[in-house]
């Protein structure tokens, strides 16, 4: 296992259980206790984790791990995912991405669709994303609108009242929507109340909002509320969701696709 592998599953595992044990992890990853703590270490130099006599613990009670730790969880849904929320999408269309792995994803996809390689745009893409618009922006036939604001490291996300300023002045026929928690009940929910107000904002911008999001999101809130799950017109999900969840979204006016 490579060490950014290494650190992948240890910051994850940490996420899941809110403190580890050096011994505990070495005999997990099959390293020795010397290569666990030094991991620890570095993890809490760069402030990812919390270094206690023996291992480490989370972050406080919220915790978030910072995008490029997140890329290869569910790889596979979420490109599928985002195939099929790219296949909803309109050449000529306006385009809101917030920022995510699944989102960056569905920038991926659109890319290549072979229909959105010519066009004048084929089509805009609003983000406030920086990771998202720097790889489209190599895109000659597509429009990149980016929002302004103050960089939240985790999620490459702008935030702040410039982002409102200048999402106050558009409209988008379509927003897609990376999530941290979509329940039927309680809506769609990030980390961040900052980040989930501009999410918010360009929900109400919208003609439709889809939300792409693998069904490990489904049924979980999180601290910051983006919008109610009646205020979504699409779920794209994998075919590992829950019935009885489907069932749910269904009940509230969500139209759900299973990929």
């Amino acid at each position: 296992m490579s060490r950014d592998a290494r650190w992948q599953t240890l910051l994850e595992m940490l996420v899941e259980r809110g403190r580890l044990d050096v011994e505990e992890a070495a005999a997990e990853l099959a390293v020795s206790a010397a290569t666990i703590r030094r991991d620890f270490d570095r993890l809490a130099e760069q402030q990812m984790l919390v270094r206690t006599r023996g291992g480490a613990v989370v972050h406080g009670v919220s915790y978030e791990l910072p995008l490029r730790y997140k890329t290869a969880r569910r790889a596979s849904e979420k490109q599928r995912i985002a195939e099929a929320v790219a296949s909803l999408i309109a050449p000529g269309e306006a385009v809101g991405l917030t920022g995510g792995t699944t989102t960056t994803e569905v920038a991926r996809a659109l890319a290549t669709r072979p229909e959105l390689t010519t066009g004048a745009p084929a089509l805009t893409i609003v983000t406030n994303a920086l990771n998202i618009a720097n790889e489209l922006a190599v895109r000659p036939q597509f429009k990149i609108v980016v929002t302004g604001g103050v960089a939240r490291p985790q999620s490459y996300e702008l935030i702040g009242p410039l982002a409102d300023g200048v999402l106050a002045q558009i409209t988008i026929d379509v927003a897609v929507l990376g999530v941290v928690g979509f329940d039927p009940a309680q809506g769609a929910a990030a980390h961040d109340e900052a980040e989930a107000a501009i999410n918010r904002l360009l929900c109400e911008r919208a003609e439709r909002v889809v939300v792409a999001a693998d069904s490990s999101k489904l049924g979980r809130r999180a601290f910051a509320r983006i919008c109610a799950a009646d205020a979504v017109d699409t779920l794209v999900t994998d075919t590992a969701v829950d019935e009885d969840v489907v069932r749910r979204f269904e009940e509230v006016g969500v139209f759900v696709v299973t990929v």
